[in-house]
């Protein structure tokens, strides 16, 4: 259950409603209905840190040069790191469907050392989880993920990173619960 009073969009006010409605039109939006689910149930409550985050949130998901498939590698790390049920569950589906192995997908929720095939996949969770674990880029790590992806990108992956921390974190905080199409990938 969330710690947040049910809130219904017909009750929204209107600074809330322009969030809902700048997430409803954004890539995320396109072809379905939000509601008020995961994070963005709980910046709606806060249209000023909503507008911020769900407009920093498109870009960093939807208009950075990484492939989707290092995205959600990085995206569920971060969920598994936070045991942020509801991000790990959306997103465990989305790496899934933009070609991460189940078995990856697996390990990385059981907190495993997955077995990659490609060597840029594996060091995406490699810096990932390096930089969650110490709060900081090894020099043979960065020298490593700026060769390989070019400074932009690493920015690019770094913010991603950053971004889903904060995603993770609210969604602990406020104890956003599971829609009922979700599986608890973090059963306590």
């Amino acid at each position: 259950m969330s710690r947040l009073t049910p809130l219904e969009i017909g009750e929204l006010s209107a600074e809330q409603r322009e969030v809902y409605d700048a997430m409803q039109s954004g890539p995320r939006g396109v072809g379905r209905r939000l509601g008020l689910v995961g994070p963005f149930g709980v910046w709606v409550r806060s249209p000023k840190i909503g507008h911020a985050a769900q407009a920093f949130g498109a870009v960093a998901r939807f208009e950075t040069s990484l492939p989707e498939r290092r995205k959600e590698i990085a995206i569920c790390a971060v969920g598994a790191h936070y045991k942020a049920k509801f991000e790990f569950a959306a997103h465990a589906a989305m790496a899934v469907a933009a070609g991460v192995p189940e078995a990856v997908v697996d390990a990385i929720r059981r907190g495993e050392p997955p077995r990659f095939d490609d060597a840029t996949d594996a060091l995406t969770y490699h810096l990932t989880t390096e930089l969650l674990r110490d709060h900081r880029i090894r020099d043979e790590t960065y020298a490593e993920a700026r060769d390989t992806f070019g400074e932009s990108a690493l920015i690019e992956l770094v913010s991603i990173i950053g971004y889903y921390c904060l995603v993770s974190l609210t969604l602990n905080a406020f104890e956003v619960p599971l829609t009922a199409t979700m599986h608890d990938p973090f059963p306590d």
